[in-house]
């Protein structure tokens, strides 16, 4: 009995330091994702000292004074620190803009914003830019039951009859270039109707923020503009759809002097997040600014709508890492394959030649198969497989399959 009485005071002892440890820890925690891990990691020991505290006897707990003292003084100092905890998740005055529900809340419910940011961040000439719009369905449910569903953040057209898709990609793969090509050509033709000319379609635009390094070769560059255009004479390019990428990772306010109002987007979907605790002036004296500053203010969600908000980001780590994860052993996995196999064809050939042919055939044949491998292991996962589509570039039939 008294080496349980020995180990509870030791145990109690230390309690509360590893409360504070882990604590601090967090708080200094440089990163939202490493913060809210040591916020779990605290959490758990928490209650794992609650229940190996208070789910013994009483008297096995507190025979005596000085043990009962321990107890209050751990008691104490474990209130203290759980307040505290509280009141440093409270703390965050901002939500971050780029989470999927605090992009929607600023673009796809209030129109003046929404008009404004694409007015700052499109190649509109003056007497073409946006002067009223419409939200569309983010959802554009094809026609045929077998051809692709796909669904955008936001969807709207304006007054001159033109229609803008605008997207919030956390993370980058080759894929979702493919997938704005897609979403902006199926939003071109799909107003079509039989009978129509072609005269009567529209010029579509879709904009794809992106809070990762899409293009490294262009290491300066974070605006990227695509237009179908002549190769050899670029200036001649073909009107009906444009596709505009904007890497915020590139973005530095000097790198855009003559739009003002793009800087000011930029920065508010950059520098704005849970460890903000004033605003720059120059924002906050501009009206539209001010506005999307006020929709990200905590204050302005339900505890509900904070949980999903948490629980965005924690499936963005997770889907992140399980990404680098999958595309490393597949691509390992497949290069190995399609080497051996490019390498035995040009064996077979004899020549120089065709063994480079062979190898770059096998090179493309084992890519293919690493994305499989890649898709099956995130289906074992129990990856949704809209996001495994999206992610590969398989369509969902062929995922269903595997």
């Amino acid at each position: 009995m008294l080496k349980n009485f020995v180990f509870l005071n030791i145990f109690t002892i230390f309690a509360p330091i590893i409360d504070f440890v882990l604590y601090f820890s967090s708080l200094k925690a440089k990163s939202f994702e490493v913060g809210k891990s040591f916020s779990n990691l605290f959490s758990f020991l928490r209650k794992m000292i609650d229940f190996t505290l208070f789910s013994l006897p009483h008297s096995i707990i507190s025979p005596n004074k000085k043990n009962c003292f321990f107890l209050e003084k751990q008691e104490i100092v474990c209130n203290f620190v759980l307040k505290e905890q509280k009141k440093g998740f409270s703390m965050a005055k901002y939500l971050d803009p780029k989470a999927d529900l605090t992009f929607k809340k600023v673009f796809g419910e209030q129109k003046d914003l929404l008009q404004s940011f694409l007015n700052a961040v499109l190649p509109l000439k003056e007497d073409t830019e946006i002067e009223s719009l419409e939200y569309l369905s983010p959802e554009m449910v094809p026609e045929n039951p077998a051809k692709k569903y796909s669904i955008v953040d936001v969807r709207c057209t304006d007054n001159h009859n033109r229609q803008f898709i605008v997207e919030m990609q956390m993370y980058w793969t080759e894929d979702f270039l493919q997938r704005a090509l897609f979403n902006t050509s199926k939003a071109y033709v799909r107003p079509l109707e039989k009978g129509d000319g072609y005269d009567e379609l529209r010029q579509v635009y879709c904009v794809s923020i992106i809070n990762d390094i899409a293009f490294p070769n262009l290491k300066d560059e974070f605006y990227h503009r695509y237009v179908p255009a002549n190769i050899e004479h670029p200036e001649n390019t073909i009107k009906g759809f444009e596709t505009i990428f904007l890497e915020l990772p590139k973005f530095r306010p000097s790198s855009v002097s003559d739009k003002k109002m793009m800087v000011l987007w930029l920065r508010f979907l950059t520098e704005i997040n849970e460890q903000t605790k004033e605003i720059p002036a120059e924002m906050l004296e501009n009206e539209y600014i001010s506005k999307a500053v006020g929709i990200v203010e905590q204050s302005a969600y339900t505890d509900a709508q904070r949980m999903a908000y948490d629980k965005f980001w924690d499936e963005i780590v997770s889907e992140r890492t399980l990404m680098k994860g999958y595309f490393r052993q597949g691509h390992a996995e497949g290069r190995a394959e399609g080497l051996v196999e490019g390498l035995v064809e040009g064996e077979k050939k004899g020549l120089a030649k065709g063994r480079a042919e062979g190898l770059a055939e096998g090179l493309a044949e084992g890519e293919k198969n690493g994305i499989i491998k890649t898709a099956m292991n995130m289906k074992k996962e129990g990856l949704n497989i809209s996001i495994i589509a999206k992610m590969t570039g398989l369509s969902e039939e062929e995922i269903s399959k595997l």
